[in-house]
């Protein structure tokens, strides 16, 4: 009891300390302070893939005060989709992912903005990205939408951070976050890496893992903790990236 008292007492003085009254940001900005919650409210980040890895990028990145955002993604949640994706419910079943995720953007930051594209990214995808973007975070399941959007952030000088494979995996510690030229075990990672070779692409940070993938038959397997573990490392970068802490 005493220990609960003194602790409640203890936030209140820190929140105060801030100078302004609590907010739901208020304990991210003792970390980050005023500044780093300012470049998160101004900053205009760009997922493409709302699924097991995107939705939680969504769900980090809304959370710690990313207040501009850009969904894409044509896919609608599926019920074998509720094992994984934090969008993902019996209540939303056949909803698009990009109205389902824009929506519990709007519950946890009605001042947030949030500019939805119901399309699967393509080489002849037409607009979407442009120099207002601050960040884009690849979470695509296609080596084609992948290796394109690579390419365009590059062009564009825009950070970019892509998730590599995370279906088949049990182990949420694994993950790593490294250069595309540094990895390893990964297949999709090889894939990348000789792609992005060919077209003289010298550097792409990535989240992977060092887990040998289970073997399965035809459709890769998934669990929560995995691909949920890969989107809020990717949500950490791009804060961190965005803050420059």
């Amino acid at each position: 009891m005493f220990y609960n008292v003194f602790k409640t007492k203890k936030v209140k003085f820190i929140l105060k300390g801030i100078g302004k009254m609590p907010n739901q940001f208020s304990r991210t900005e003792i970390l980050i302070g005023k500044d780093g919650i300012n470049k998160l409210n101004n900053a205009k980040v760009a997922i493409f893939g709302i699924g097991g890895v995107g939705s939680f990028v969504v769900e980090g990145l809304a959370r710690a005060g990313v207040q501009n955002f850009i969904l894409v993604d044509n896919d609608k949640v599926d019920i074998t989709n509720i094992n994984r994706q934090i969008i993902a419910t019996h209540k939303t079943i056949g909803k698009y992912k990009v109205d389902v995720a824009k929506e519990r953007i709007l519950e946890i930051n009605p001042n947030a903005k949030v500019e939805i594209y119901k399309e699967f990214f393509l080489p002849d995808s037409e607009g979407i990205i442009d120099k207002t973007v601050d960040y884009i975070v690849d979470a695509v399941d296609t080596v084609t939408a992948k290796i394109e959007l690579v390419v365009r952030a590059k062009k564009l000088n825009i950070p970019i951070i892509s998730s590599m494979g995370t279906g088949n995996k049990l182990d949420p510690m694994k993950f790593e976050i490294e250069d595309i030229y540094k990895t390893s075990v990964c297949p999709l990672a090889k894939v990348m890496r000789k792609e992005l070779r060919e077209r003289e692409i010298s550097s792409l940070k990535v989240v992977y893992s060092k887990e040998e993938p289970i073997k399965t038959e035809k459709v890769p397997g998934s669990i929560s903790f995995v691909p949920s573990t890969a989107g809020l490392i990717i949500a950490g970068e791009v804060i961190k990236d965005l803050t420059k802490m």
